[in-house]
């Protein structure tokens, strides 16, 4: 029950994430504001890293959560705030929510696990309804390249996921979260500088607030349960816990943001979530 609730609140934390990156984006270049969203981030997890005493981990597991920072965080998150431009929210984490997908496509083909007829079929729910989602943005004009940038954030975020794998009963769930921001923080500042020539100017109280949510409930609060989730429950439980988070987004954006989906978008959403469902009870199973 106690790790139930603790998924429950990850993906509350988790869904209101994509929310408040609406509070910034208007403002700020993405790129540069998700940089100092690390960086503040790895400076305070410093801190507690040096109170607490925690190990650094050795050569081979730090390898795999530098791994995790850039793919897992920086290519995973900058795909997600671009797509903001031009994406609301909860379709944001829609499409985020497919990392699933290329994970057990990755333990496939890197793997050589055995997949199950139902997850199959799962795999083809799911990209199927990424697809209808597609074609109606696709039909609605420029707002695809959004969709593909999305979806370009949850391959990356799968392959942070597998590389770390392997490491994720060695690492507490503090060290793991500040190392990771650390290699994040670093590889925006540097993609943004290269990419983003508007740099940010003085925040707005909702851009300054948003970005203090993101650095303390989400950047600290959500990725320590993020990685606790990984150490602690299995893997199908904790991915199906991640399947609340697209409508949950949704329902945020709508209250908060006003934000509305299509019809596209809706009839796209629950058959990818219905394949993903049916993914993680044959995963389960």
């Amino acid at each position: 029950m106690a790790g139930f609730g603790l998924g429950l609140l990850f993906v509350l934390i988790w869904a209101s994430a994509f929310t408040a990156i609406k509070g910034l984006v208007p403002e700020w270049p993405p790129l540069w504001a998700l940089a100092i969203r690390f960086c503040l981030v790895a400076l305070l997890l410093g801190g507690v890293l040096a109170w607490r005493g925690l190990r650094w981990p050795g050569r081979r597991d730090g390898a795999r959560l530098g791994a995790m920072g850039l793919f897992g965080s920086a290519g995973y998150l900058a795909g997600a705030w671009l797509s903001a431009l031009t994406l609301p929210s909860g379709l944001i984490a829609l499409l985020s929510s497919t990392a699933p997908l290329f994970v057990a496509l990755g333990e496939v083909i890197f793997l050589g696990r055995r997949v199950p007829a139902m997850a199959w079929a799962g795999l083809a729910l799911g990209w199927l309804g990424v697809a209808v989602l597609g074609i109606g943005r696709g039909a609605a004009g420029f707002e695809l390249h959004g969709v593909l940038l999305a979806l370009g954030g949850a391959l990356s975020q799968a392959a942070g996921i597998l590389i770390f794998a392997p490491a994720r009963g060695r690492v507490d769930a503090w060290t793991a979260n500040a190392v990771q921001a650390a290699v994040a923080a670093l590889a925006l500042t540097l993609l943004a500088s290269l990419v983003e020539t508007r740099l940010p100017g003085a925040p707005s109280p909702v851009a300054l607030f948003s970005l203090a949510y993101g650095v303390v409930v989400v950047g600290i609060g959500g990725y320590a349960l993020y990685f606790t989730m990984l150490k602690r429950l299995p893997p199908a439980t904790a991915a199906a816990l991640q399947l609340l988070a697209p409508p949950v987004a949704a329902l945020l954006g709508w209250a908060l943001l006003g934000e509305v989906l299509g019809w596209a978008d809706v009839a796209g959403g629950l058959v990818t979530l219905s394949g993903l469902a049916l993914l993680f009870r044959a995963r389960a199973g």
